[in-house]
């Protein structure tokens, strides 16, 4: 007998065992499996714009709001804090999802995120910017383990991984709109529509507001999945807790995949937020060192910075979109930890490669090679961490894994910015003495400006040996491949 639910397909009333071998994932989703995939997407797409959208316009933003302090320096604090909000806020709304509902937890989440971007614009020094990007990084850090959460607990169980790889893969598109965005805006100051070239960064952070809009269709028709409603229903008879901490490192199971979980993903989230992330930086570097030995006018060399930072960013996001998908399918194929364990060293070997290797617009290609190996990894903790907690801790285990490590993670920045101003120090001292001047005297400052990037690359080189951390996580970790979502 058909159910009368307008939702629901053919392959939507088969149970598990009655999918025939070898169907497509896709295929085993009804028009509400469809929505509640579709939304999630998106709710991620748009927090990774806004979190790309940050990292292309943190140089300009830094360079007008430093006040004479050290640019490089502020962008790493400035990152750091925008990762601790995202940590607090991954603690505090994946524990809220799992008790009120994950859909509703996360309208409120991407309006944070969307509205607190907007008023990044509008900061006139870096204490302001700073506030803004910690709350912005509250509702940031709280999208990822909800919308994980909800496509987990709502897809058919043979549907889930894939799909869940497939969402990680699509947050290429957000950080590859983003750079569309820098380029547009590169454009539109290189054609003098927009007048001051100092406040491109602003415009950045203005596009980065209109997922706000999204809140109204996901409080719209966003349902919660019917397992967490029968759960939590059942849970208020019994009395079992949902999203508590306390419920989460009580149990020693529990506990274990927690705190394990949580280091495999300091190493991915520090590689890529304390290095690979730091891309545009080089990127500018190298593009104004050329332009300058061309006698290029200093505008025109802002244009062209803030022009192949993009390309670097799209590009760096195809690999991504690529690395991810890859990962997905050996993940099925050779087991989740032999995953990991060959994408962590590929994803040092590839960073390490990048930062010493590049030269030049010729050398963009490189982009790709390391977004490819770093961003795979966050596939893999699309598809294992619910694969690691019970449905009444899904939402609060994902997020404690994915966002709680960025308090040790946000450490990563900051010290990429003391490494890189000591080595920069150093390095620009000894050109210094070698032509017996100062530091400051302009007729060396083309060979300081060199020095100092040298100094850049030898502290993204040195912090790269992070993605190691990650290798001693996986002894302490179960292999989840074929095997169904656990519950108490």
């Amino acid at each position: 007998m058909l159910s009368s639910n307008p939702y629901e397909s053919p392959e939507a009333l088969r149970t598990p065992d009655q999918y025939p071998p070898g169907m497509p994932w896709y295929r085993m989703l009804n028009k509400q499996h469809w929505f509640v995939l579709t939304m999630a997407t998106l709710a991620w797409v748009f927090d990774c714009l806004d979190q790309q959208l940050f990292i292309l316009a943190r140089p300009a933003a830094m360079k007008a709001l430093a006040a004479g302090a050290d640019e490089k320096m502020l962008a790493g604090y400035a990152t750091s804090i925008f990762v601790l909000g995202w940590a607090v806020g991954g603690l505090i709304f994946g524990s809220v999802g799992d008790r009120i509902g994950r859909a509703r937890t996360l309208t409120i989440t991407v309006l944070i995120y969307s509205l607190c971007t907007g008023l990044s614009a509008l900061a006139e020094n870096f204490t302001q910017f700073a506030i803004y990007r910690f709350i912005t990084g509250l509702g940031v850090g709280g999208v990822f383990g909800l919308a994980v959460a909800l496509v987990a607990d709502t897809l058919p169980e043979q549907a889930r991984s894939k799909a869940l790889g497939t969402l990680q893969a699509m947050s290429a598109l957000g950080n590859i709109t983003a750079g569309l965005c820098s380029i547009l805006v590169a454009s539109l100051v290189a054609n003098k529509t927009i007048t001051n070239g100092g406040d491109s960064w602003k415009y950045l952070f203005m596009i980065g507001a209109l997922p706000a809009f999204l809140c109204v269709f996901i409080a719209w028709r966003m349902k919660e999945p019917e397992k967490w409603v029968k759960a939590r229903a059942e849970g208020k008879i019994t009395g079992v807790k949902f999203g508590s901490y306390s419920s989460l490192f009580g149990n020693e199971k529990w506990k274990r995949h927690a705190l394990a979980g949580m280091v495999l993903c300091i190493a991915g989230v520090i590689g890529v937020w304390g290095i690979g992330f730091f891309s545009p930086e080089l990127v500018g570097g190298v593009i104004e060192r050329s332009l300058r030995a061309e006698g290029v006018e200093p505008a025109v060399i802002a244009s062209e910075k803030s022009r192949w930072m993009g390309y670097n960013s799209i590009v760096q996001n195809i690999g991504a979109f690529c690395g991810m998908i890859a990962f997905t399918k050996i993940a099925q194929r050779i087991g989740r930890k032999r995953a990991f364990f060959i994408g962590s060293l590929a994803a040092m070997g590839a960073t390490i490669f990048y930062f010493l290797c590049f030269n030049g617009k010729q050398d963009i290609w490189m982009s790709a090679v390391m977004g490819f190996f770093q961003l795979a990894l966050f596939a893999g903790f699309a598809i294992y961490l619910p694969e690691l907690f019970p449905i009444r801790l899904r939402s609060t285990g994902v997020s404690f894994c994915y966002n709680v490590g960025r308090f040790i993670a946000a450490a990563g920045p900051w010290t990429l910015g003391l490494l890189q101003g000591w080595l920069a120090l150093r390095a620009s001292t000894e050109v210094a003495s070698a032509a017996g001047l100062v530091v400051t005297d302009p007729s060396i400052a083309t060979a300081v400006a060199a020095a100092k990037l040298d100094a850049f690359r030898q502290a993204c080189c040195c912090l790269s040996c992070i993605y190691l951390v990650g290798l001693i996580s996986l002894p302490f970790l179960p292999e989840t491949k074929d095997q169904p979502l656990p519950e108490d």
